[in-house]
């Protein structure tokens, strides 16, 4: 059990089935425990995380203040609750990832809030308050180039002489699939060697949307070369990242997009849409190629670009790296958090 008095900060996480927010807590926590006392609370998490039953982050003792670092609207309402009607002492600190004007109800929980984050320049453009400006990392100790690529994909079953291409989570037409299957529809007879794999879930209410591009890439007789694999485990989807030629986040619109991080830090070369955060995380032309948003068109002229130049790709994949492990290490995102916390912390009460 961990005691009252090694925990400074309590991270909820009011979800069960895995989501990006998700992600991001099951990934920061284990770092920035390092730097402070932090635990998670909530289902769904990794046994190993530092974790703690949510009634008893509602009975943590008085005796001093800590941060309740929210990422969802159910998150900060819990921390009002907590706060204002159970009198706890916690700090409220909450993390807005969305690019669009937030409801009226959203906005009235944010006002509540001490302080806040914004995981782009773009998010915090939303905010009516200042927000501190923190962009996400990714661990490259763990998302990292492979050894030998060759190798690896022959222990995956996958053909070790094909151009990869790879684009991962939930399918369905927010994540621009069907623009990358249409552009792939356009590129790949001109290029025998390349393949598509998609790599994540279909909801029963995307079934038919996917069902649908699969007779297109099968009546095209492409069904063989574009490939719907599922939702997989996430070691395997970490050794998928390290089999890819090139990746691509087509998104019609995102939060922030954690993929194309992940893809970069594994010596992946991206393209992506003008969306989200990734205009900042993309150099376009050296670690990939930024495109118009829900443009199927300005997409494969940008295949058939990386299809085409395999020198290109590897030194865009391996400047993609580099840019990765100097600007967006999981360690330079936990420390900034921090630095919020810490100012929390040495608040007036």
């Amino acid at each position: 059990m961990i005691e009252p008095d090694r925990i400074e900060v309590v991270a909820p996480n009011l979800k069960r089935r895995l989501s990006g927010v998700t992600a991001t807590v099951v990934r920061l926590i284990p770092v920035q425990a390092r730097m402070i006392g932090i635990v998670a609370t909530g289902p769904g998490l990794p046994p190993g995380l530092p974790h703690i039953p949510l009634a008893r982050a509602a009975t943590l003792p008085r005796d001093r203040w800590r941060v309740w670092h929210a990422r969802r609207n159910t998150e900060m309402a819990l921390g009002l609750i907590l706060r204002h009607l159970l009198r706890r002492r916690y700090r409220l600190l909450f993390t807005s990832a969305a690019q669009r004007r937030h409801t009226g109800f959203t906005r009235w929980l944010i006002r509540r809030q001490e302080a806040l984050i914004a995981t782009s320049p773009q998010a915090a453009s939303y905010l009516e308050r200042p927000a501190t400006v923190i962009l996400h990392g990714v661990d490259t100790a763990v998302f990292h180039p492979a050894a030998d690529r060759t190798a690896l994909r022959r222990e995956l079953g996958l053909d070790p002489d094909a151009v990869l291409i790879g684009c991962f989570g939930r399918v369905r037409a927010q994540k621009g699939v069907d623009l990358l299957v249409e552009a792939a529809l356009q590129v790949f007879p001109r290029h025998p060697r390349a393949q598509l794999l998609f790599s994540g879930r279909i909801t029963p209410d995307n079934r038919g949307f996917a069902d649908a591009l699969i007779a297109r890439a099968n009546a095209a007789g492409l069904g063989d070369r574009i490939r719907f694999l599922g939702e997989i485990p996430w070691d395997r989807v970490v050794q998928l990242y390290r089999t890819l030629d090139l990746f691509a986040a087509p998104a019609r619109w995102e939060g922030f997009g954690l993929t194309p991080l992940e893809a970069m830090a594994s010596g992946v070369p991206v393209i992506a849409a003008r969306v989200g955060a990734y205009e900042t995380l993309i150099r376009d032309g050296e670690t990939g190629t930024l495109i118009p948003r829900d443009d199927a068109g300005a997409l494969a002229a940008a295949l058939d670009r990386w299809l085409s130049d395999d020198a290109g790709r590897e030194a865009a994949g391996r400047a993609a790296r580099a840019h990765v492990e100097a600007h967006h290490a999981i360690e330079d995102e936990a420390s900034a958090i921090v630095g919020v916390y810490r100012q929390l912390l040495g608040g007036r009460p």
